[in-house]
């Protein structure tokens, strides 16, 4: 099969599953919007047409069942349960799924006969069936209901819930040894009550592609969010079975045949993948062609210059392609921007799974989604808002009951907003939950060693809620103990930090929170100041400097040296000493760069300045990443590398 026209279909069906997903939501929170219907109709009947016409045959008997179902409920003839949405809601997450294997593989093994059986038994036998399904543990999010017969397990050894989830690690050559990570991992936070197969039988790779594990955990959507931070842990589903057990019922086992859509698990589910592919619009292309005809042109004449020694007229054509470069990199740039839809076009359908399974009612708004961003960007911040949503339905809007009881409306809000301000996109997610618990904060803080009780006193309420960004705050009993939040917020912040970018919260007791995101249009290319210190060159970005000054006006404060500027006292960090620069350096002589009192109060020391240039800067990665005082790398003309600061964190 041609990969171009495979790549296209990929992408034409990644589109369709989210638009179907959202109609799909707007069609159950309002059975009467004809508009929703009509447009889930069409995109199922274009699915089921375009499975069939490259030969995916299962997956459009699949899409063919859900249009013929979705039809009876466009003509009246199929009431909009729950149950029936559930059952499919199933049915695009499998469709999903082997959208993902194709675009692996070329080719699905997702078998679809039982799914296609469940929809066509709600066709038949009406609405009430889906209920059946779901009863049977079929028809939710494609979970089967097969006994596990060899796990003995008694409810009541669990001081919370119990939650059943299956896990997998993924291909590798040491299955085992990464199943022993990941169970040291997943027992650092949850207490394993059994599994299925043993542990000794996991930890020797005994398994087929998953395993079976039963968790002590207050609730499975607690589960599901630790298991996303886990390494090791390439898909897995976390279920709630407390209920089934005591009545005698055990969970899904490790051993039946689930379908598709729970192996692939809530965190994959949900998960945004890279972006592959960009819209281009043709006057872009028409600007790019033209650009590079320009480029050709000023070429031929440099050479022509060159060979016959004409500094002058090489001069005027060098400061032609300067210009022309200039704006053959801002087409670029623009034909890399993306609308912020490509990433949050998902996240309706998380929210809606979340709440149901926390038995909450929230409403999701989504505001400026065409607000664009560079591609890479867009790419890495999709987790981090992921999370930040899943924190603010699981540990943000209380249960229907707390709200009512506290006077709050029984459904809850959350808004994700994104808004552009000159080069920056500003994106924040706003809940009108319980807001962050400060007591609890600081209490959590000081047990922690993130701060010392001194420390927390004289910090103000702002200050406070930043402290959920420490690693060492990050622990799993923030869940419980406070309001939450404390997962994985250090990892957004880290995340958000490296693409030059800044996180902030705000939250009122009782009211809720904000949680908002500061992050560049495009990150690639940065204008810098390169400095010398010893034997080697770094760059600091121009945005950060404020003025550069002899180290004449430098003093001794209490052993400390400082300068002062408008009254202020500004330390000095000496680049030598921070990085143990090789080389001699100037000591007490150099050149002070004094640093922006909007990124941080401080003056770096360096032995000379150089001068300024526009340079493309790379991430640190692997073992480098999140080195502080480095933000990333940047390749000179002379191949030469030099590392760029991040004043913030030196």
């Amino acid at each position: 099969m041609d990969d171009q026209y495979l790549d296209a279909f990929i992408r034409e069906s990644e589109e369709a599953i989210t638009e179907l997903n959202n109609s799909l939501l707007e069609l159950e929170s309002d059975p009467s919007d004809e508009e929703a219907m009509d447009s889930i109709f069409r995109t199922a009947h274009t699915l089921k047409g375009n499975f069939g016409a490259m030969g995916f045959d299962d997956a459009a008997d699949l899409a063919h069942a859900m249009e013929d179902l979705l039809d009876a409920m466009r003509q009246g003839e199929m009431a909009v349960t729950s149950d029936v949405m559930d059952l499919v809601f199933a049915g695009v997450d499998q469709i999903e799924v082997i959208v993902r294997e194709i675009e692996a593989d070329g080719e699905s093994q997702t078998r679809t006969d039982e799914t296609v059986a469940e929809l066509r038994a709600v066709l038949d036998e009406g609405a009430e069936a889906a209920g059946d399904a779901a009863a049977d543990g079929t028809g939710d999010n494609g979970a089967d209901a097969e006994i596990a017969t060899d796990v003995d397990l008694d409810p009541s050894e669990a001081d919370g819930r119990v939650v059943h989830a299956v896990v997998g690690v993924g291909n590798s050559d040491m299955v085992g040894v990464d199943a022993m990570l990941a169970l040291e991992a997943i027992e650092d936070v949850f207490d394993i009550l059994a599994s299925d197969p043993d542990r000794a039988a996991i930890e020797d790779g005994e398994f087929e592609a998953t395993f079976d594990l039963y968790l002590d955990a207050s609730d499975a959507a607690t589960v599901d969010a630790e298991l996303g931070t886990v390494g090791k842990v390439a898909t897995f589903t976390a279920t709630d079975v407390t209920d089934d057990l005591a009545g005698g019922r055990a969970a899904p086992s490790a051993e039946s045949d689930p379908a598709p859509a729970a192996t692939e698990g809530e965190g994959e589910e949900h998960s945004v993948d890279e972006i592959k592919s960009v819209r281009v619009d043709v006057d872009q292309l028409d600007d790019l062609h033209g650009l590079v005809e320009q480029l050709v042109t000023s070429r031929i004449k440099l050479r022509r210059s060159v060979e016959q020694e004409d500094l002058d007229s090489a001069g005027e054509t060098l400061n032609e392609l300067d210009k022309i470069t200039a704006n053959l990199q801002n087409t670029v740039m623009d034909m890399r921007l993306i609308p912020l839809k490509k990433v949050v076009g998902k996240f309706p359908r998380l929210v809606r799974d979340l709440a149901r399974e926390l038995d909450k009612d929230i409403e999701f708004e989504i505001e400026g989604e065409d607000i664009e961003l560079d591609r890479t960007i867009l790419t890495e911040i999709s987790d981090p808002l992921m999370h930040i949503l899943r924190n603010a339905v699981d540990h943000g809007i209380e249960p229907p009951a707390e709200r009512a009881a506290a006077g709050k409306p029984e459904t809850g809000h959350i808004t994700l907003r994104a808004s552009r301000e000159r080069d920056h996109v500003i994106i924040e997610v706003v809940d009108d939950g319980a807001g962050l618990d400060v007591t609890g904060i600081k209490e959590k803080a000081i047990e922690k060693g993130v701060r010392s009780a001194e420390e927390i006193e004289a910090m103000d309420d702002s200050s406070i809620y930043d402290l959920v960004f420490h690693p060492g705050f990050s622990t799993a009993d923030e869940v419980t103990d406070t309001s939450g939040r404390g997962v994985g917020m250090d990892v957004v912040h880290d995340t958000v930090t490296q693409l030059d970018g800044s996180v902030n919260v705000e939250s009122t007791e009782g009211e809720g929170t904000t949680v908002a995101l500061r992050l560049p249009v495009t990150m690639a290319i940065v204008k810098v100041l390169f400095v010398e210190v010893g034997d080697e060159e770094y760059g600091v970005p121009i945005k950060n400097v404020d003025e550069i000054t002899s180290t004449e006006a430098v003093k001794q404060v209490n052993g400390k040296e400082v300068i002062k500027h408008n009254d202020d006292i500004y330390p000095v960090i000496h680049l030598d000493d921070t990085f143990d620069v090789p080389g001699e350096t100037a000591n007490g002589d150099g050149m002070l760069i004094r640093i922006r009192e909007s990124e941080r109060q401080v003056a770096l020391h360096c032995d000379s300045v150089n001068s300024q240039e526009e340079v493309v800067v790379k991430p640190l990665e692997g073992i480098l990443s999140g080195t502080p005082g480095l933000s990333g790398t940047a390749v000179l003309g002379d191949g030469n590398i030099v590392h760029i600061l991040d004043v913030v964190t030196l």
